[in-house]
């Protein structure tokens, strides 16, 4: 399984869907606002992935998931945030699927990382701030758009594409069989929501 890489970066939306007219009602965010976000995002995270390529083994394996943790919880607080303006049932459902199996990783994470020697401190407080500034650019575009459904969406898929780069690096660099079983499933999963997702945008165009 440490062999089998899974390449799902971030997936960058297309311009008709960014722009997001059609069934919604005018334009939700524009182009160029959505992009940057995005860039502003994967532009966050990169100095944190670099940082973690470095490692290897079980110093790996404690910084990833002390890393991992703050991100899934990011999106279980965005979830919660938008759940409430959110008014397509499919999109509602995705949310509250994202909180409740992120948080079963979040319990499974913590567990392990009581056995491989407590949390990289350091590691998990950079990923917490980073994830905060994002967790602001995204609940203001989201209060802000017309749609909350297909912004939330737009935000999402990026942040899912962090969480499988990271997932990637785990699969080449982690010594725990529960980790490298971790990274899998995340990879797997969240791909197959980012898939839905994009789906369910281009309806909108």
């Amino acid at each position: 399984m440490k062999r089998l890489l899974l390449i799902v970066g971030l997936m960058a939306l297309p311009a008709s869907v960014a722009q997001a007219g059609g069934n919604e009602g005018g334009t939700v965010v524009g182009m160029a606002t959505t992009m940057q976000t995005q860039m502003d995002m994967h532009a966050r995270m990169q100095p944190l992935l670099e940082d973690l390529r470095r490692l290897s083994g079980p110093a790996f394996d404690r910084a990833f998931l002390s890393m991992m943790i703050p991100h899934h919880q990011s999106a279980i607080e965005m979830s919660r945030a938008a759940l409430p303006r959110l008014r397509d049932p499919l999109v509602a459902g995705w949310a509250q699927s994202i909180i409740d199996d992120q948080q079963k990783e979040i319990a499974e994470m913590q567990a392990e990382l009581r056995r491989l020697g407590g949390v990289d401190t350091a590691r998990q407080n950079r990923m917490r701030q980073t994830m905060s500034g994002m967790m602001t650019m995204m609940m203001q575009m989201i209060t802000r758009s017309q749609s909350s459904d297909v912004t939330f969406l737009q935000m999402m898929v990026p942040h899912h594409g962090s969480a499988n780069e990271m997932a990637n690096i785990a699969l080449q660099n982690a010594q725990s069989d529960a980790v490298l079983g971790l990274a899998q499933r995340i990879i797997m999963m969240q791909a197959d929501e980012m898939h839905d997702f994009k789906d369910w945008l281009r309806t909108r165009q």
